[in-house]
């Protein structure tokens, strides 16, 4: 099993603008081969930002690299830039392979 996560930094009193951007959209990943879950998860704010994470989980690496390179991951980030104003920077992403 494989673990995606991206941090977000997202400037403080947008949080909830931030949470509708991906309550509403589109993630293309219904029948997306080895995608088990999506969760968007929520972590401190300090003086400067509030923290979030989404944190997919799939079958594998390979499966998760594989949507990367698809169509289905064009059309869930075509929109990405438009929300800028919501972000202190890109996102920081990290990957885990599940030992046990």
């Amino acid at each position: 099993m494989y673990i995606a996560m991206n941090r977000f930094k997202i400037v403080l009193g947008k949080e909830k603008d931030f949470e509708n951007v991906w309550k509403n959209r589109d993630t293309h990943l219904e029948g997306v081969k080895g995608f088990k879950n999506f969760n968007l998860i929520k972590g401190d704010t300090n003086k400067d930002y509030s923290l979030y994470s989404s944190h997919s989980t799939w079958e594998s690496k390979e499966d998760f690299i594989n949507w990367t390179k698809s169509e289905a991951f064009r059309l869930a980030h075509k929109n990405a830039a438009q929300h800028r104003d919501l972000y202190l920077g890109p996102p920081d992403f990290e990957g885990f392979e599940v030992v046990f």
